[in-house]
Parts: structure tokens; C-alpha cells; sequence
């Protein structure tokens, strides 16, 4: 079969064995497969990612002197399957897939280590168990964003935003996911803030309510704050007014009126904010002007060593969540919603190209203007 191989960070179209699926495997055809930035860390800092990797128990990812086949993201028509297993679909399906599978060696990550060639290829093998159908009506170009989609599901429910603003913070194709799915799950107030106008753009067409060149306007006073949390001495007037009127009624029980605004959601909060640029620096800039008692989810991928000052977060009590990935139910839902219509991922997608253009996708993805996500079709010449 034909494949994009990597090695050493270039790319060569070669004609590798075709994988075989193994127990409880499937093999498809790939029909779509999307860039990831993950892929282009994977590219850039292979040795890094694999060091990386390693502290994190596991030992298989791809090193720079590798040849190895990316892609995690993909949709593929069902061709074989292997042994062991519930042979549930007819051939020809359309199947997503986790890209994750299990061999005699351990469990790899498809598109990430020589055990798992991922779907820059004509073919890939996936896990029966992690495979779901896609439903008919569904495209192509929009079933291939499942995957990519159940992460950004997932960094907003580990958010957490309820009836908060959401502020998100780089509006790069995770940044822009993440605003789709904001937005499919109900969200009022959508901040996004990016330097590139062409990805603000994107940013309105994803459903952001507020969008801003944070050049120009803060992100944290392009809407209005639900609460005392814009500073410090904001709060405190706020306790002092508060607490002061309602001990000025004797035997009322301040305490615990305190308490049962707390359970009931009533205290001052500040918004959720969704940090999906991944470059050191970022982090501080937030702790530093974002508003007290913020919750700060870390989604973008930063392969350097960063540094936040961490009396910031104290003094706002600020609270930071870092996500990774999705589980089985939650990349299920995305599909759910794909199927149904309520989240629409086609502003996201800006190019196809072939194998032989994955060098030029890669380099192009670099400019903001240019893409926001690529899709690759391995049947295009």
C-alpha cells in the first residue's frame, strides 16, 4: 500500500507491507484522515515527545531516525477483520475509531510509534472494541472530525462551565473545536481571543458571541462579569457591603446565609477559561489578567518548559485543570452530535490534499491565514 512515511521530520510516499488487523482488529480503508498539531510536535520534537512519553509510562513512541506512518484522526470503510472478533458491521462501513489498539507487546497509539501505523496510509488497523459505525447521512469531511472534536468534548466537560462565561484563549483548530462544542452545549457567553483575523473569523463562524484581537481589547472586559471578580479590592467592597448588612439584623444567620449562596451557586465566580495556544508564557498572561476564582483549563500541547508565577493564582484563588484525550462514551457523543446536526465542524475544515502533499500541508498549517485544519485523502493524486 501506499503510505506517507516520516523520518527525520520529511516525508516520502513508499510502498509498505499493507497491516494485517490481529485479534480483535479491524482493517479499514482510509477514506479521511485530519492534521493534528500533535502530529506536527510529533514531527518537530519526536525525541522530545518520546522523553516525554517515557516519564509517562509509555516507552514505544517514535524517535527522529524512525520511519514511522501519522495520522490519528481518520474515517475508513470497514475491509477485513481479524480474528476474535463480533464482526458486527457489513464490509464496506464507515467506521471511527480511538486510535489506540493492543498488540502482544502492550497497548500503542496509532500513528505515534512503528508498532501502529497510523492513517497517512491507504489502510490502518483499529480495535474493534474502540470502533463505532458512522451513522448514514453523515459526510465524509465531517465524519473525519470526530475524533478531534472528542477532545475538545472532553477539556469542556472536565471545564465544567455550567451558566459561567467561557473565555478561550487561541483560536487555532483546538481553540475553534473547543468554541463548536461550547456552544453545542449551551453556553451563553463565548469569549475568544486570537491575534490571526482570518482565525477570529472562523472564531464568529464557530459560534463565539465575543471575539477580540487581544492587541486591541482584553478578553477579560470584552464582556460583562457576572460578579465582583475584577480585581481584588472589587471583592473585598463586595464582602465588606455584603457581610456588613447582613449583620446589622441581629440573631440573622450570616454564616450560613454564606455557605447556602456557595451551594446554591450564588457567590461571585469567575469565567472558565479554555488556554488552547500551548506556547510558555500563556499560562502567567492568564493567572495575570484574568478575573478572581477563574478555573483555567489547560488544552494547548506546550513542549517546553514553562513557568507561572504562582502568587498570582493564590491571591485570585485561581484553579487550573489540564485535560488529554477523551473516553469512550464522550468520542461516542461527538459522533451523536454529528450525526444529529447540532454541531457543524465545516468552517474548520479549509484544505484536502494527498499523500504527496502532506510536507507542503504540514508547512502551510504553520500560517494562520492560510488553514485551520487539513484533511487528507489518500486516494487524491
Amino acid at each position: 500500500m501506499k503510505a506517507a512515511v516520516c523520518q527525520h521530520g520529511d516525508f516520502t510516499v513508499q510502498d509498505v507491507p499493507r497491516p494485517e488487523p490481529g485479534p480483535g482488529q479491524l482493517l479499514l480503508r482510509v477514506v479521511r484522515a485530519g492534521i493534528c498539531g500533535s502530529d506536527l510536535h510529533a514531527r518537530q520534537h519526536a525525541d522530545q515527545l518520546a522523553e516525554l512519553a517515557g516519564e509517562l509510562g509509555y516507552d514505544t513512541i517514535m524517535r527522529p531516525e524512525q520511519q514511522v506512518v501519522l495520522g490519528h484522526e481518520f474515517l475508513g470503510e470497514l475491509v477485513a477483520y481479524g480474528p476474535k472478533t463480533r464482526r458486527r458491521w457489513k464490509k464496506g462501513a464507515r467506521i471511527v475509531a480511538l486510535p489506540m489498539v493492543r498488540h502482544h507487546s502492550g497497548v500503542h497509539m496509532v500513528g505515534f510509534d512503528v508498532h501502529s501505523p497510523g492513517a497517512f496510509a491507504e489502510y490502518v488497523v483499529v480495535q474493534e472494541a474502540f470502533a463505532f459505525e458512522v451513522p448514514k447521512g453523515v459526510p465524509d469531511d465531517v465524519a473525519a472530525f470526530t475524533e478531534p472534536l472528542a477532545v475538545a468534548w472532553h477539556a469542556v466537560r472536565r471545564g465544567d462551565v455550567g451558566r459561567r462565561p467561557a473565555i478561550v484563549i487561541g483560536c487555532g483548530p483546538i481553540g475553534l473545536a473547543v468554541i463548536l462544542m461550547l456552544k453545542a452545549s449551551g453556553v451563553k457567553t463565548i469569549v475568544a481571543s486570537d491575534l490571526s483575523p482570518t482565525r477570529r473569523e472562523l472564531a464568529r463562524q464557530c459560534g463565539a458571541t465575543v471575539v477580540v484581537d487581544p492587541r486591541e481589547q482584553s478578553p477579560w472586559t470584552a464582556y460583562k462579569q457576572p460578579g465582583p471578580v475584577g480585581s481584588i479590592t472589587e471583592y473585598a467592597n463586595f464582602g465588606l457591603n455584603a457581610i456588613g448588612t447582613m449583620r446589622m439584623v441581629p440573631l440573622l444567620p450570616w454564616g450560613r446565609l454564606v455557605r447556602f449562596g456557595d451551594t446554591i451557586g450564588a457567590s461571585p465566580v469567575g469565567p472558565v477559561i479554555f488556554e488552547c495556544v500551548g506556547v510558555p508564557g500563556i499560562l502567567d498572561g492568564i493567572l495575570a489578567g484574568a478575573p478572581l476564582l477563574s478555573r483555567i483549563v489547560g488544552v494547548g500541547v506546550c513542549m517546553e518548559p514553562d513557568t507561572i508565577r504562582t502568587v498570582l493564582g493564590l491571591n485570585k484563588e485561581a484553579e487550573i485543570r489540564f485535560v488529554f484525550g477523551y473516553d469512550p462514551q464522550e468520542f461516542a457523543h461527538v459522533l451523536g452530535l454529528l450525526a444529529s446536526g447540532r454541531v457543524d465542524p465545516t468552517p474548520l475544515h479549509t484544505g484536502t490534499v494527498g499523500l504527496s502533499e502532506l510536507g507542503q500541508a504540514f508547512a502551510d498549517l504553520g500560517n494562520p491565514e492560510l488553514h485551520a485544519k487539513i484533511l487528507v485523502d489518500p486516494a487524491q493524486p
